[in-house]
């Protein structure tokens, strides 16, 4: 019976840390919606609506199913995962092995009933007809697309190691200024001056957080400096892209032909590429940003080893 007794207590410790694991994971990504939910979690208005609705009155959903909030949907889950795996790797969840994947697990159940529940909501809602069905299947298929997006991120930062952290972080920071866009300028509110400077200032967040996500990896190994290549790559063309996507999914002359949109979104993203202040910006920032932090780094380095001497 002892035997039994001292064979049990093991399973019933993993279990109460796989649901600890899987708590962490649902708190993540909840927070992450939090940009969207401070808004007041109403469903935007929408052009296949059945009925005349006034905003108030559009059911609350969460997620914000629009074809002009698509980046505030990809922000959401993304910053949601980041956070789930920032936490796992500061709690060394990735040396269990279950840590990770039910940290990974939380946020996707979170994520997967604010789908189905927005889902139902806007489906319930829609005219009835084939513009209703393919417009939803493309949020919907954009929502997954982000989810898995939001695993990625999630095991990058959790479990790589610094060169695969950094390209995480960027990710994360490639996304994270519509995210800040939804929590400084609620989406569908007006813009008064408070919020356009936040605004302002936030939009250069991305770019020092990849340099000091730079800095804090270095470039000592072909791995780590081929990492901080494609970081800034990155950090170059995946706003842009981003920006052109959403353009082109939120023009609604558009929404009944894929092949025009695709053309539009490629001449906006060529368009934002052309333009320093909305490309090459970014990039000088994120550089200048990781020499002043390499800089700091080495002194407190210095620091630390000066006292250790002492």
């Amino acid at each position: 019976m002892q035997s039994k007794d001292r064979h049990d207590l093991p399973a019933t410790g993993s279990a109460k840390g796989v649901a600890i694991d899987l708590g962490i994971g649902a708190g993540a990504a909840f927070l992450g919606l939090l940009a969207w939910l401070v808004t007041g979690a109403r469903l935007p208005l929408q052009n296949l609506w059945a009925t005349g609705t006034l905003p108030d009155d559009m059911p609350l959903v969460l997620l914000p199913f629009s074809q002009y909030a698509l980046g505030l949907i990809v922000s959401v889950i993304v910053a949601g995962s980041a956070i789930a795996g920032a936490v796992a790797r500061v709690l060394r969840a990735r040396k269990r092995p279950r840590g990770v994947p039910a940290i990974a697990a939380g946020a996707v159940i979170v994520y997967l009933v604010a789908l189905v529940q927005t889902w139902v909501s806007v489906s319930a809602g829609l005219l009835p007809g084939t513009a209703s069905v393919v417009y939803l299947a493309a949020l919907v298929g954009g929502t997954v697309a982000a989810i898995v997006l939001g695993v990625v991120v999630l095991l990058l930062i959790a479990r790589a190691p610094a060169p695969g952290l950094a390209v995480g972080v960027t990710i994360v920071a490639i996304v994270i200024g519509a995210s800040m866009n939804g929590v400084v300028l609620p989406f569908g509110l007006s813009v008064i001056e408070p919020q356009e400077l936040a605004r302002g200032f936030a939009q250069w967040i991305p770019a020092i957080g990849v340099g000091v996500a730079l800095a804090w990896s270095g470039f000592g190994t072909v791995g780590r400096a081929l990492a901080a290549a494609g970081s800034l790559l990155l950090l170059w063309l995946g706003p842009a892209a981003f920006t052109a996507i959403a353009a082109a999914a939120g023009t609604r002359v558009l929404a009944g032909y894929p092949t025009e949109m695709a053309e539009f979104a490629g001449q906006v993203f060529v368009s934002l590429l052309g333009s320093p202040r909305e490309s090459l910006v970014q990039v000088a920032i994120a550089i200048v940003t990781m020499l002043v932090a390499l800089v700091a780094f080495r002194v407190i380095r210095n620091r630390r080893a000066l006292d250790a001497a002492s």
